[in-house]
This record gives C-alpha cells, structure tokens and sequence, in this order.
C-alpha cells in the first residue's frame, strides 16, 4: 500500500518534525535525534508537577499532540508500536521535573511498563520525585490479569492535567490519575486492520465481519461478529460496555481508530447517544481521532463516571488542539423553516392507473442502482444510482400524499418532492423538469408537449445541450419520439445513450472534469438511466 512517508526509518521524526513546526513555537524537542525522542512543551518553567506520557508511535495524535498547556509537559516517542528507551524516558523526566515532581502516566503494556518504570528508577536516583500510574481500561478481554491501556488514556492525560495545572502535589494529582484510572472502561470495533509503514497490510477480518476489542497496535481481538451497519455495531460495544457502568452520569469518549471518515463517525455518534446506555451519558468527548491505530477503520467507546470536579477538570481550557472538547449531551433541535420555504402541500387524490405507473417507473431506478453507481464510478463520483433510487423511494413513501387524479398537479408535486429528497444537480434539474412540466400542462399543453416544456426549461437553467455528454443525449430524443409510442421513444432513447460512449469529451456535469480516456467507451449514467427507463416501461407496457 501506498503511502506519503519518506524513508521508513525516519517516518517517526519526520513526523515530530512537522507536529512542532505546526505548533506555533508552543512546542519544542530535545536533542538526541533520533534515538531519543521527545516532545516537550515550550513554555515550562518546572514549577508545577510534569506530566509525562508516551509509548510507540502509530497512535497519533496521542501522545506528542496532547502535550501543552492543561495536559502534558512532555511525550516520548518510540518507533512504530514500539516502546521508547529508558534512556528517552529518562531523558523526558529530567527534561521537565522541578522540586514539584512528575507523573509518569504508562499504558499497560510490558514494554512500556519496564523501561518507564526503569527510567522512574533512575531519575529517583537522581533525587528526583517521579510517580508512575499504568493505564489498563480495555475490557475486551474480562479474564486477562493485565488489561491493556487504551484511549482512556486521554481521560487520564486531562483530568490529571488540569489538576497538575492547577498547581496540586504530585501525591494529589497521582490520586486523581488513579482514580481516573479505576472509573475508566473502553471496547473498540475494527473494520478492518491498520497498515505499518513500510510493511505489508495483514488480512485477518473477512468481509462481512467486524472485530470487537482489538488492541490499538492491531492485535486480534476477543471475536469477530457478523457486521451488518453502524447501529449492531455500537449495540454490540454497548452490550460489554453496560454492566461496568453504575446509576451515575457518565462522560463518554468515542475515539476514531485512524481510518473511519469523519461521516460514519458521526453516524456512530448518533448510535451511541440513541443506545441503550445513552440515560447514563451526559457528555461526550469526540467523536475524533485521538488514540489512533494508524489507519484502522474502527472505533472505541470509554466511559468513565465524571463526578463534579472531574466534568470541570474534563471542560477546562487547554491548549493542546488534539484535544477535542467536552460537550453536554444534548437532543437533536428542530427549527421551523424559514417563511416561504415551508411547501405547499397539493390536495391528495388517487388514481390507480397512475399510481401503477408512478410506482413502476420508481421501481426501475431502484433496480438500477448498483448499475448505475458502477457507471458512474467510471466517469464520475459512483453515486448516479444511489442518489435516483433514494429519490424514487422517497416517491413511493410520498404516494399517498401525490393528486394522482390531477396530471397538471402531479408535476408540480414530483418536482417539489425531488427539490427535497433528491441530491446534487441532478436532484435540481429533474425537479425543475417536472416543475416547468406542470406549468405548461396548466396551459392546457397535453402531456408529451408539457414535457418537453420541462425539457427546455431545465436545458435553459442547466446549460446542457444535446452531445454534451448527460441525460439529455437520451431524454430529448425519446421525448422527440415519444408522440408515435412508447416502442419509438426507447428505442431514441437507447440510441442516445449509447452515442454518449463516443463523445469523449462532456461540457456538462461532473463528467466534464475526467479526462477522455476515462469518459472512452462508458455511457453517461444519466442518459443510461432514461434508457433503462424508457425500455422497461416498453416490456413491460
């Protein structure tokens, strides 16, 4: 697999490197480059307890992007998944550590454990006061004597910030940490597994399957589980996530592992908050990327029990822009819409004939749709299928409320009906098709002549011509034959279609930004849509 990194040995620097220039000068690194590695705030002056954290990379932006102001004083950095040396530890504590101390705040993994605990050992040698806290929040596996740390960690990171910033002792800020630590349950859901550069991508989660607690380095998780969409996701975290989880209000993180767009992570965020836990979450971190697993497509859900002073600590300004915030729960607010925009309901009437052919036409473009969006993939964005099917269904959920009886009506109401449900231009362009349909049919115009109305109208607003490569090239002529039947006008309408295999170069819509050797050869799926269109209600006629 591709990726933007330069050489695999300097992916790690590279990256810290460009973290602080982007930093605004609030961070800094110590020499040592590259064995050790470390991120330090720029602004420290020692007199405050430090906050030291850190591990493998991959996990970004965890751990040197939550170093600033309210968080961390320092992260140090290993390899890819890798723990850092002791003598890098070392190196941060001594860094950082004034007369108030420093917290070593450790994830519960054996390399991590041993060379931050080795490190705390020598820098006690020194003189210094160094405490150490271990992270082990994961519950994905109950019988494991040591549950890994995972992206409760940042629960950790600002809670126990906030109070170092506040200028508590060590001793009180090692008892928030911990109690922080003890309240805090996460489970992840992967998709799929991450990619470490330089080195081929491992397929271990079959299509169709997802994979419930795996660890953030990739590590196999305690099932994989038939996936079927966001809301069994979330229901089946939520099911090992619930009897942990007391009658109290709880904070809630829902972290993204690295590769999951930021839509579904919305999605997920909607499942969570509408979940069987949702009574019992009162605020939400994220959703974001923050303990990452290089480009995992998954997720994690935390939870811990905020008490009063936790929610302040958790809100308190920082300055690390990893840090997401924390947000009160709140329901979705509906809004009126504005006056003048509110639609004008048309009188429901019904008429069988109409109604059948009405519901056949929709059906055709739900049938369609795989096809379609296949088509388009090739010359455009791969949605010409799915953005006609959702319109056609919303058709058919709207039936009962169309004048079916009133032809002059029903245009009107199909193109206010696609002005709402209907995405993109083509959304645009059909409803003002139907719309200016129904104004010429209110002249008196019989129907094939109000359609071409429409036509003309839509071609004088969208700027499409005939041989510019849209549904046009298929819909005039079928509308031109239309008058000697429906056999004539798909037959057009096909001939048309298939000319736009030819045209190498559009003038209109997306496809006009594709260069001709990828236009070569592949019919417009606008125009392929009315040819499917015109041919099946022909057969079936």
């Amino acid at each position: 697999m591709a990726q933007f990194i330069n050489k695999k040995e300097n992916t790690v620097t590279d990256a810290l490197d460009g973290l602080i220039r982007a930093s605004g000068g609030g961070l800094a690194r110590l020499d040592g480059y590259p064995h050790i590695r470390v991120v330090i705030r720029n602004d420290w002056d020692k007199s405050k307890v430090a906050l030291v954290s850190g591990g493998g990379s991959g996990h970004e932006p965890a751990h040197a992007g939550f170093v600033g102001q309210g968080m961390l004083t320092a992260a140090v950095c290993g390899d890819v998944f890798a723990s850092p040396s002791v003598d890098a530890v070392l190196a941060g504590i001594l860094a950082v550590s004034g007369p108030a101390g420093c917290l070593l705040i450790v994830k519960n993994y054996t390399g991590d454990r041993l060379n931050f605990g080795l490190a705390a050992e020598r820098a006690r040698a020194f003189g210094l006061k160094v405490r150490m806290v271990i992270v082990d929040d994961d519950i994905a596996l109950p019988d494991l004597p040591q549950p890994r740390g995972v992206a409760g960690t940042l629960f950790v990171h600002k809670i126990a910030g906030a109070v170092a910033e506040a200028g508590a002792t060590l001793e009180a800020v090692t008892e928030a940490a911990e109690r922080v630590i003890a309240g805090t349950r996460t489970l992840g859901m992967s998709l799929d597994t991450c990619t470490v550069p330089g080195s081929p991508k491992e397929v271990r989660i079959a299509p169709g399957k997802a994979e419930l607690g795996l660890g953030i380095h990739g590590e196999a998780g305690v099932e994989q589980i038939d996936f079927t969409d966001a809301r069994h996701a979330i229901a089946a975290v939520v099911e090992k996530l619930a009897p942990g989880m007391a009658e109290t209000p709880h904070v809630v993180m829902l972290n993204n592992l690295g590769g999951t767009t930021v839509l579904e992570m919305s999605i997920l965020t909607n499942e969570l908050l509408a979940s069987a836990i949702a009574p019992k979450l009162s605020l939400i971190v994220g959703p974001a990327a923050m303990m990452t697993s290089l480009d995992m497509q998954g997720f994690s859900v935390s939870v811990y029990p905020a008490t009063p002073d936790d929610v302040a600590h958790l809100t308190a300004p920082c300055a690390p822009h990893s840090w997401p915030g924390c947000k009160t729960v709140t329901p979705v607010t509906v809004n009126e819409l504005p006056d003048g925009l509110t639609p004008i309901r048309p009188v429901p009437s019904q008429h069988r004939a109409t109604e059948i052919f009405l519901t056949r036409c929709c059906q055709i473009l739900m049938e369609a749709e795989d096809d379609l969006n296949a088509l388009d993939a090739k010359s455009g964005d791969g949605d010409t299928g799915s953005t006609l099917a959702g319109a056609a269904r919303a058709l058919i959920a709207a039936m009962d409320r169309l004048p079916l009886a009133d032809h002059t009506q029903l245009y009107r109401a199909i193109g206010q009906e696609l002005s709402q449900t209907m995405g993109g231009s083509s959304g645009v362009l059909l409803a003002i098709f139907f719309t200016a349909a129904g104004d010429a049919a209110s002249t008196g115009l019989p129907m094939v002549a109000a359609l071409k109305e429409g036509l003309a109208r839509m071609q004088h607003i969208g700027g499409a011509e005939p041989g510019d490569r849209t549904m046009v090239d298929a819909l005039k002529p079928a509308l031109d034959a239309l008058e000697g039947g429906m056999a004539p006008a798909a037959a057009a309408a096909r001939k048309g279609a298939d000319h736009t295999a030819t045209i190498v170069k559009a003038k209109a819509g997306r496809a006009s930004y594709i260069s001709a050797g990828q236009l070569r050869g592949h019919i417009d799926p606008g125009a392929e849509a009315v040819a499917r269109l015109f041919e099946q209600l022909e057969a079936s006629a």
